[in-house]
Protein backbone atom coordinates (compact mmCIF):
# COMPACT_ATOMS: atom_id res chain seq x y z
CA UNK A 1 0.00 0.00 0.00
CA UNK A 2 1.30 3.47 -0.90
CA UNK A 3 2.22 5.55 2.11
CA UNK A 4 1.07 9.14 2.35
CA UNK A 5 3.74 11.75 1.62
CA UNK A 6 1.73 14.26 3.64
CA UNK A 7 1.66 11.95 6.67
CA UNK A 8 5.42 11.41 6.40
CA UNK A 9 5.89 15.17 6.25
CA UNK A 10 3.64 15.60 9.29
CA UNK A 11 5.69 13.11 11.28
CA UNK A 12 8.92 14.97 10.47
CA UNK A 13 7.31 18.32 11.28
CA UNK A 14 6.02 16.91 14.59
CA UNK A 15 9.56 16.05 15.66
CA UNK A 16 10.99 19.34 14.44
CA UNK A 17 8.23 21.42 16.08
CA UNK A 18 8.52 19.49 19.34
CA UNK A 19 12.28 19.91 19.40
CA UNK A 20 12.05 23.64 18.68
CA UNK A 21 9.48 24.01 21.48
CA UNK A 22 11.77 22.27 23.96
CA UNK A 23 14.74 24.37 22.82
CA UNK A 24 12.68 27.52 23.26
CA UNK A 25 11.52 26.56 26.75
CA UNK A 26 14.76 24.90 27.89
CA UNK A 27 17.37 27.21 26.40
CA UNK A 28 15.80 30.37 24.96
CA UNK A 29 13.65 31.34 27.92
CA UNK A 30 16.30 30.75 30.63
CA UNK A 31 18.84 32.75 28.61
CA UNK A 32 16.35 35.58 28.19
CA UNK A 33 15.06 35.81 31.75
CA UNK A 34 17.97 34.56 33.86
CA UNK A 35 20.92 35.94 31.89
CA UNK A 36 19.26 38.85 30.05
CA UNK A 37 20.23 37.46 26.64
CA UNK A 38 17.17 37.91 24.39
CA UNK A 39 18.91 37.30 21.04
CA UNK A 40 18.77 33.46 21.09
CA UNK A 41 15.04 33.75 21.80
CA UNK A 42 14.51 35.69 18.58
CA UNK A 43 16.19 32.99 16.52
CA UNK A 44 14.69 29.96 18.28
CA UNK A 45 11.33 31.70 18.60
CA UNK A 46 11.14 32.49 14.88
CA UNK A 47 12.09 28.93 13.94
CA UNK A 48 9.53 27.55 16.37
CA UNK A 49 6.82 29.89 15.08
CA UNK A 50 7.37 28.83 11.48
CA UNK A 51 7.44 25.14 12.45
CA UNK A 52 4.30 25.55 14.58
CA UNK A 53 2.36 27.05 11.67
CA UNK A 54 3.70 24.41 9.25
CA UNK A 55 2.71 21.66 11.70
CA UNK A 56 -0.85 22.99 12.09
CA UNK A 57 -1.29 23.32 8.33
CA UNK A 58 0.11 19.83 7.84
CA UNK A 59 -2.34 18.41 10.40
CA UNK A 60 -5.22 19.95 8.46
CA UNK A 61 -3.91 18.57 5.16
CA UNK A 62 -3.58 15.05 6.58
CA UNK A 63 -6.99 15.42 8.24
CA UNK A 64 -8.60 16.03 4.87
CA UNK A 65 -6.61 13.27 3.18
CA UNK A 66 -7.22 10.62 5.85
CA UNK A 67 -10.73 11.86 6.77
CA UNK A 68 -9.91 12.19 10.45
CA UNK A 69 -12.74 12.81 12.91
CA UNK A 70 -12.89 15.89 15.13
CA UNK A 71 -11.34 14.14 18.14
CA UNK A 72 -8.22 12.95 16.32
CA UNK A 73 -7.74 16.34 14.67
CA UNK A 74 -8.25 18.17 17.98
CA UNK A 75 -5.72 15.95 19.77
CA UNK A 76 -3.15 16.39 16.99
CA UNK A 77 -3.52 20.17 17.17
CA UNK A 78 -3.56 20.21 20.98
CA UNK A 79 -0.28 18.28 20.97
CA UNK A 80 1.48 21.31 19.49
CA UNK A 81 0.66 23.34 22.61
CA UNK A 82 2.08 20.88 25.16
CA UNK A 83 5.72 20.10 25.90
CA UNK A 84 6.52 16.66 24.40
CA UNK A 85 3.00 16.68 22.91
CA UNK A 86 4.03 16.28 19.29
CA UNK A 87 6.29 13.35 20.20
CA UNK A 88 3.36 11.62 21.90
CA UNK A 89 1.08 12.44 18.95
CA UNK A 90 3.61 10.87 16.59
CA UNK A 91 3.56 7.61 18.52
CA UNK A 92 -0.14 7.51 19.44
CA UNK A 93 -1.71 8.97 16.27
CA UNK A 94 0.60 9.43 13.31
CA UNK A 95 2.61 6.20 13.53
CA UNK A 96 -0.59 4.15 13.77
CA UNK A 97 -1.98 5.92 10.69
CA UNK A 98 1.29 5.31 8.89
CA UNK A 99 1.14 1.57 9.55
CA UNK A 100 -2.45 1.13 8.30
Amino acid sequence: MKQSVNLSRLRVLAWMEGTSFLLLMGIGMPLKYMYEMPTPNYIIGMAHGILFIAYCISVMIVRAEKKWNFRKTFLALLASLLPFGTFVADVKIFKKEFNL
